[in-house]
């Protein structure tokens, strides 16, 4: 790593900039080996100058929650208003990340509880998260996994990484892999491909998504290489992270280019972060930025409980204000999921505007996004077909080959089952079975 970065950013801006200088500019290695670490790098890149009393707190935070920023990235700061800076904001750390919340936690969403091996979080029934890198190109300041920031970035061991796969391998219901991190992009070349080699031999695995920052904040990590690459596995998506339409830069726009080219289909996961992007206006901007560059709006999401993050978090009511903006007011396929990522490993909860007013036995009345308020009529003789998993005895022509034996329903699908007998959901630790079965214990 080196901090005396000879390129500033006024270098960078100009259009004059030597060849040479811009084949090291743009060669994502010499991009991680520049990492900004240091308070000092960003005053003399963006030609500001702290205090020493605020120097003092923002060194102090670095101690707890480390800084790594990409030369790329920084560069997109506009030094003149910094303060107000939404790139600044998500890249440099606030004092306010020292002040915990009593609702902060370390891991929020449980993903080291719900880890059957190491690196795999399994939560959801037929999918996993498969954690196979350290390391970042950038230490998001609103980062979920906060708890692994100033480990030591480091690649798993093959050996770490092959007990993931096997798990996957034994684990016939997993048709879904999320590779995450860390950054995959991190990863050597190499790396990658084995990586992908070795899960689409699994017969069961039908896709492998890849979650990366790179276009974002290291666009130049998309080479042609890599690129080649990712095209000889056909089942492939990727979801990227934008949070605000500054972020769509034209580097970041051919990054995206060479994706969608490629054949990978392209979401977005945003995370609704204060006085960053908690308006309408900059997230439907967003929303169409994404979308002129092939890339599917996919989640919202709510600001994780992790410690330090009070300061970006909103009223979900804001959330809601975002949705309403969007929905009828921009092209359906624009419009991401609103989701609170439920702590304590409950997932992905969707939180919408309510369109359905109210329904009886007849029609239901629901009102759109202009405030009209209308019926829709149900079917006069509408009689549903009650399954009983006898798939070859049904009127509805679908060969599941099989597929049933591996369906397992859980929560509130399992009551709505037909072949199901269960009619309660009871929680654990209820305090009426915590008495009863005092009350057994005692007569015994």
């Amino acid at each position: 790593m080196q901090e005396n970065i000879s390129i500033t950013k006024d270098q960078i801006n100009n259009e004059e900039m030597s060849k040479k200088l811009l084949e090291k500019w743009t060669d994502w290695k010499w991009q991680v080996k520049n990492t900004i670490r240091k308070v000092d790098t960003v005053e003399k890149i963006l030609g500001i100058k702290f205090s020493d009393e605020k120097k003092k707190e923002i060194e102090t935070t670095i101690e707890k929650f480390p800084m790594a920023i990409s030369p790329y990235y920084l560069s997109l700061v506009d030094s003149d208003n910094f303060e107000n800076d939404p790139i600044f904001k998500q890249c440099f750390p606030n004092t306010k990340e020292m002040i915990l919340s009593s609702c902060d936690m370390k891991d929020p969403l449980h993903e080291d509880t719900d880890s059957p091996v190491p690196g795999i979080t399994h939560r959801y029934p037929d999918r996993v998260l498969f954690l196979v890198s350290s390391v970042c190109a950038m230490y998001c300041r609103h980062c979920t996994r906060k708890r692994r920031v100033g480990d030591i970035d480091s690649i798993p061991s093959k050996e770490v990484l092959l007990k993931g796969i096997e798990y996957i391998k034994n684990t016939p219901v997993i048709r879904d892999v999320l590779l995450s991190g860390g950054d995959p992009f991190l990863l050597p070349d190499e790396t990658i491909d084995w990586l992908l080699s070795e899960l689409s031999k699994i017969p069961h695995v039908e896709v492998i998504r890849i979650g990366t920052r790179t276009p974002v904040v290291l666009p130049f990590r998309i080479t042609d290489n890599l690129i080649n690459i990712l095209k000889k596995y056909d089942n492939i998506w990727l979801n990227t992270h934008f949070n605000h339409p500054k972020e769509m830069t034209k580097e970041s726009s051919a990054a995206l280019k060479k994706l969608a080219m490629a054949g990978i289909p392209l979401g977005n996961q945003s995370v609704l972060l204060r006085d960053v992007n908690d308006c309408p206006r900059i997230m439907k901007k967003l929303v169409h930025k994404l979308v002129a560059n092939r890339v599917r709006p996919y989640y919202l999401y709510q600001c994780d409980l992790s410690e330090g993050l009070e300061h970006f978090r909103t009223n979900v009511g804001k959330g809601i204000e975002i949705m309403e903006s969007l929905r009828g007011h921009t092209s359906g396929f624009a419009i991401p999921t609103y989701v609170i990522d439920a702590p304590g490993g409950g997932g992905k909860i969707p939180v919408m505007p309510n369109y359905l007013i109210s329904w009886s036995a007849n029609k239901v009345v629901l009102r759109n996004y202009e405030g009209v308020i209308t019926t829709y009529k149900m079917p006069t003789n509408y009689e549903s077909n009650d399954c009983d998993l006898e798939c070859d005895k049904c009127n509805l022509e679908l060969d599941l080959e099989g597929a049933h034996k591996d369906y397992i329903p859980i929560g509130i699908s399992k009551l709505l089952c037909d072949y199901e007998d269960d009619i309660t959901l009871v929680p654990q630790d209820l305090d009426r079975t915590i008495r009863n079965t005092e009350a057994v214990d005692d007569n015994e």
